[in-house]
């Protein structure tokens, strides 16, 4: 074999291993992981692992931004997860870790979960009649109108029931105004939900909270009863650990507390009047808003300095949980009002929001 001969085969050889192993390399690269596994603190210590804000390319002159303009809007705590471990964890005014706060209407979204874990197990279907768990008369309504009224309607805060009548849910108070489903309407009248599945379990409705969702995620916490109001009163890291679960997609570890199927229900819009309200979510990103004893529709997203997938569980008085899947944040806030008294929104959360994307962008 002559010189010419040898050289062209060791070209064609160099050429197609060189081939190869760029091939073999790209390959690689492409079934590598993308993203680490998203990280659940233990149940059983008080072991939670920390990411540090400059390992995430965060602002950290921003942080101290954020943190005397959390101060001054009257926080009392303030927690940030990436990826399920903690970036953030601020205390102000003499609040503690261990201190417990109430999340006001923020805790709908515990009810809408455990709700959603009565169905998965068979115990209710969310679209039977509200009558079916606890009888006639309910309501104040004639039976043809509250046999309208399905657990959905609950759910959704389309009961069509009176909203201007006071927090009391008593049948005086409970009145008819509309056919179920066709008027949004924020309203106290969601405890019977929690009612309808305290009958359909046949147990109290704490008994079966901390049974199936509160135990298995080792939150802390307490319902107390306000008046006709059923107020969920817990530590920070509890309201952390409920997000994170909701961002796992109703998984904790290898165990699924709540169906992924029934969380895709209750984070998107539940029905055509508000569109940015699933059951006792709040979405963000959606075309439209209605807000809390109004019918006015607003039109553009609710929080629009906030990312557009940002699911939200807002308490009167800033009580937030932000959930944001693009981002892998949760966000939790704690305290008094920002500025005046608020039902669920308020301009504190597109003003948070400005400077959290200071901090992260």
């Amino acid at each position: 074999m002559n010189s010419t001969k040898i050289y062209s085969l060791l070209l064609l050889f160099f050429f197609t291993f060189s081939f190869c192993s760029k091939k073999d390399i790209e390959e690689e690269i492409i079934e590598e992981p993308q993203t680490a596994e998203i990280y659940f603190p233990s149940i059983t210590t008080n072991i939670w692992e920390t990411i540090l804000p400059e390992e995430l390319n965060w602002n950290l002159t921003k942080i101290e931004d954020l943190k005397t303009f959390l101060s001054e809007k009257n926080t009392k705590s303030f927690m940030v997860l990436y990826n399920g471990k903690i970036v953030m964890e601020e205390y102000f005014n003499n609040h503690t870790a261990t201190s417990n706060w109430y999340r006001a209407s923020a805790g709908k979204t515990l009810t809408s979960t455990v709700s959603g874990i009565a169905q998965d197990e068979n115990l209710l279907h969310i679209n039977d009649k509200v009558s079916d768990y606890l009888g006639t008369g309910w309501t104040s309504a004639t039976l043809d109108k509250e046999n309208l009224i399905t657990c959905k309607n609950l759910l959704s805060m389309t009961s069509g029931l009176d909203d201007s009548l006071g927090d009391a849910v008593s049948p005086d108070n409970l009145k008819y105004v509309a056919d179920a489903g066709t008027r949004w309407a924020y309203h106290n009248v969601y405890v019977k939900m929690q009612d309808v599945v305290a009958n359909a379990s046949n147990t109290t409705w704490s008994n079966y909270f901390n049974t199936k969702l509160r135990d298995k995620i080792d939150m802390n916490g307490v319902w107390t009863d306000v008046g006709s109001l059923s107020v969920y009163w817990s530590t920070t890291r509890s309201m952390a650990r409920f997000g994170l679960l909701i961002s796992a997609n109703g998984k904790w570890e290898n165990t699924q507390i709540v169906s992924e199927s029934f969380l895709n229900e209750a984070t998107n819009t539940s029905q055509n009047i508000n569109t940015s309200y699933g059951y006792y979510w709040w979405l963000n990103g959606k075309p439209n808003y209605h807000l809390p004893q109004s019918q006015y529709q607003f039109n553009g997203e609710l929080i629009p300095n906030a990312p557009a997938d940002m699911l939200c569980a807002l308490g009167k008085n800033d009580q937030k949980i932000y959930v944001v899947p693009s981002k892998k944040l949760i966000i939790i806030r704690m305290g008094e009002a920002a500025e005046d008294s608020n039902f669920a929104l308020s301009n504190f959360d597109n003003e948070l929001w400005e400077k959290m994307n200071d901090v992260i962008e």
